[in-house]
Parts: structure tokens; sequence; C-alpha cells
């Protein structure tokens, strides 16, 4: 019996090929200037917020959602609560690379921003806001300070609450927060 040895390599060759071009197919999706990207971290958009921060647009079905919720506590302050739905808070010290649904949360009373959230939950003390009817905005943002969007929007979501029985202060006693280490555009963070 005689054996014949068969070149393994073309063979080995062959495979290889097949498997990169079926991995590395491109349907050319969400590459054109108003398609979105199929992409979990989407497409920056032109649109910004206040503070100069690219929207980032996702598609709705998967898109990270929120839900703030404020209850009054015992004392006189009140809850604020989070209720997230594909999305991840961050902790701190994340670097600043945008992940699918993950990310932090500003929160603002009457358009001023007083916390960055990287938890659900927040205390506004007894005394932050004055009398009256107040706007609570929870609004989402990915690590490297893009805002989460759908259809153009900012995924946010805003609770009003009212303030009864204390003395209207003579200035607003909410002061916008100044970004500290952690949060984009903090200290330290380029």
């Amino acid at each position: 019996m005689t054996w014949t040895r068969k070149p393994i390599i073309p063979a080995l060759a062959v495979c290889v090929a097949l498997l990169a071009g079926t991995a590395g197919c491109d349907t050319g999706a969400g590459h054109g200037p108003d398609e979105v990207s199929p992409s979990p971290v989407g497409r920056l958009l032109d649109e910004r917020d206040k503070d100069g921060r690219p929207y980032r647009e996702v598609d709705a079905e998967g898109a990270p959602r929120v839900t703030v919720e404020v209850a009054p506590d015992a004392e006189g302050g009140w809850d604020v609560r989070l209720r997230v739905r594909n999305f991840r808070f961050s902790p701190d010290g994340t670097g600043r690379r945008a992940e699918a649904g993950r990310g932090l949360a500003h929160l603002e009373v009457n358009g001023r921003r007083v916390a960055l959230l990287r938890t659900p939950e927040f205390h506004l003390a007894p005394g932050t806001v004055s009398r009256g009817t107040h706007h609570v905005t929870a609004r989402l943002y990915a690590d490297d300070g893009s805002v989460w969007a759908v259809d153009g929007e900012p995924v946010e979501s805003t609770a009003d609450i009212t303030v009864s029985g204390q003395e209207p202060t003579a200035e607003p006693s909410v002061e916008p927060i100044a970004a500290g280490p952690g949060s984009p555009g903090g200290p330290g963070q380029a």
C-alpha cells in the first residue's frame, strides 16, 4: 500500500476565505446622511443640548428609556427615583467611550442641572426648591458625554412637583452644580 500526501494548506485557505468573507459582509445600511447606523451606539447628530453636547441617535427598538418619579419625604424634601429600561448606570471613573445603553443621567430642576446621577436614586433636600410648581427632568447621557436620542429627541422624562407651605425665598435655591471628576467634561477629562 502506498500513501500519498495531499496538501492541506489549500483546503485551509479556502475555509478561512469563506469564513472571513461572510463575517466581513456589510449591507452599507446606516451610512447615508439621513440614516441611523445599525450599531447599538448609534451615530452622532448635528443637534446639541444647551451645553453643546451632541445627540447620539439610536433606533427606537431597544433604545434607552427613563421615567422620573418624585415623591415628598417626611422631612419636607423630595425623593427622586429614575426607572430605566435598556440602560445601565456607569460607575464613577468609567472611560469616556459610548457603549450601548450605558452612561449617566443629568437631573435638572426648572432647566438647571442639580446632579449627575450614576445611580437611580437622588434626594432633593428640604428647601431646595421654593414654593410653586417645578419641573424635575432626568436626561440620559452616554459615557462620552453625548445625549442618548431617538427620532432626534433626547431620551428624558419630566415630572412636576408642587411645593406648598414654605415661604418663598428671595433667591433661587437651586444652583447648577460644577462638573466634577468623573463627570463628562469635568476636571481630568479630555
